[in-house]
């Protein structure tokens, strides 16, 4: 059965191609304006900072980020429950979902701001390679950071209710006014020659008010859906806490994964940070595209679950899964092949030359690990996640020792290096073990491999035959013919071999779609 029959059954469902391109569009406008502020402040900061303030900078930044990992995944959970709510027609449903929610992210909040504290005492412990006299305005950045983050964390929730209705255009907008809130505290404090402590002291200021952003968005537009504590129950806490049990567990691999790697290398090679951060900020561009293409399947696989046949929505998993594999590649190949001229253009030849391999690796390694992505995301969406959990934490086994072991001996390549070899454990777990147990998404694990992932990955051929022009960590040998070609043989091998002629309609149709909305 086709996709776009399967989004536009009958029922209350309000979930339609439709709607989830609409959806799509919203995140990915949100993110073409978050991936130009994310593409400003560094090409800004390497320019007028020093090496090693800069590198204290995004330290500070990673600490102060942990935070973000104590939202347990309740986010996720509002998203999908409000979902089927609305679906049902079920608004003390939402109520209580929204209002418990709340509840958790306001503890969740307290300790946000407890371990931002900690984090900054141990500052001197974690970096003992870092200059001694940055200590003090770090570990004041990292509690301003932290704590405003932990006050973002409680607000967040307001956004996932409007994802939960699908609503993904509000979460856009308030989105956008926190990035640049946000860019511009961090360019005025920089211009201003500010200490490390003022600049913490910016971000925070504009954290709080992207915060209340969110909370008066909700309050203007969607306060149908109550947030009150008396509307608390122990049935929904107790639901809420054990869809995200897992999730918890996912999020805490999710930290070791890609929340430490700086971290790491801050501890082994302080010198290496600001140059490993760079190669950072591309990976999180490509995997923020993926993200925002398929962050609607989320609310939408969960509504549909709860009508269609675990065959329809295997072959939903089919088509995500193919579309998924073009997109990574399709975004990650042009910064893996095209990554030093990038890097020189955006923050200069010295950074590009000391980030480009770092970079390379660390595409190919999200790119890997992202196959299964709208796997994960449908198992969520299904609460069926906690069968994957196997293959999350055997990631983040792999990657926190191969990571620790390797940077010993190789540095800050080393790091990388272990993520993609926990990225290479997790997929292998995913079809060894986890496919075996989610049988409501029913496709066969070879056709997901073959049709799903390796024919998609097509599109790598013609980077693959150039790889000994491009594949150098200075000046690489392709000229304008060799561009020409690569980029001409890479889209004709993605449109006629990657994808189906099924999907080649779907795409002009939905793209046609998104034409007609925005005009």
């Amino acid at each position: 059965m086709q996709l776009g029959t399967l989004l536009s059954g009958r029922g209350k469902s309000r979930v339609t191609r439709g709607g989830i391109a609409r959806n799509s569009a919203a995140n990915v406008v949100r993110l073409a304006f978050t991936s130009l502020i994310a593409i400003f402040l560094p090409a800004y900061l390497t320019r007028r900072l020093p090496v090693e303030i800069y590198g204290a900078w995004v330290l500070i930044l990673q600490l102060g980020a942990y935070v973000s990992y104590l939202d347990f995944g309740v986010q996720t959970a509002v998203a999908k429950y409000i979902a089927e709510y609305e679906a049902a027609g079920d608004s003390t449903g939402c109520d209580r979902c929204a209002s418990t929610a709340v509840a958790i992210m306001t503890v969740a909040g307290i300790a946000g701001i407890l371990l931002s504290a900690g984090l900054a005492w141990a500052v001197p412990e974690f970096f003992r390679r870092m200059p001694a006299n940055l200590y003090c305005e770090v570990r004041i950045s990292v509690v301003l950071v932290g704590s405003s983050l932990s006050v973002t964390l409680v607000a967040s929730t307001f956004s996932a209710i409007f994802m939960g209705l699908q609503r993904y255009e509000i979460p856009m907008i308030t989105s956008i006014v926190g990035k640049l809130l946000y860019g511009i505290a961090i360019c005025v404090s920089v211009y201003f020659h500010a200490s490390l402590a003022a600049m913490g002291a910016s971000v925070a200021g504009a954290n709080l008010f992207g915060a209340a952003i969110q909370v008066v968005s909700w309050k203007k537009l969607a306060s149908h859906v109550h947030v009150a504590f008396c509307v608390i129950d122990r049935q929904m806490l107790r639901r809420l806490i054990g869809y995200c049990s897992v999730l918890t567990i996912w999020s805490a691999c999710m930290l070791v994964v890609s929340g430490i790697d700086l971290t790491i290398v801050g501890h082994y090679s302080f010198g290496q940070v600001a140059f490993y951060s760079i190669a950072i900020s591309p990976t999180a561009f490509v995997l923020t595209i993926f993200g925002a293409l398929l962050g609607p399947l989320l609310p939408a696989a969960s509504a549909l679950s709860t009508t269609r046949s675990a065959e329809q929505m295997g072959d939903v998993l089919l088509r995500a899964t193919r579309f998924g594999t073009v997109i990574l590649f399709a975004s990650g190949l042009a910064v893996i092949v095209a990554g030093y001229p990038l890097l020189s253009i955006w923050v200069g030849p010295n950074y590009a030359a000391h980030s480009v391999q770092y970079l390379r690796i660390l595409v190919l390694a999200n790119i890997i690990r992202q196959f299964c992505g709208p796997y994960s995301i449908m198992i969520v969406a299904t609460a069926k996640h906690s069968f994957a959990t196997a293959a999350a934490i055997t990631e983040a086994v792999v990657n926190l020792f191969a990571s620790i072991w390797l940077a010993r001996h190789f540095g800050a390549a080393g790091v990388a290096s272990g993520t993609l070899v926990g990225a290479l454990a997790a997929v292998t777990m995913h079809f060894g073990v986890s496919m075996q147990h989610t049988r409501n998404l029913a496709v066969p694990r070879l056709r997901l491999f073959l049709q799903g992932m390796l024919r998609p990955a097509a599109i790598a051929i013609p980077s693959l035959l150039l790889l000994p022009e491009w594949w150098r960590a200075e000046v690489p040998a392709m000229r304008l013919p060799s561009w020409i070609a690569w980029a001409g043989t890479t889209i004709l091998t993605a449109w006629f071999v990657s994808m189906t002629n099924e999907d080649r309609g779907m795409a002009v149709q939905m793209a046609g779609r998104l034409s007609g909305r925005l005009t």
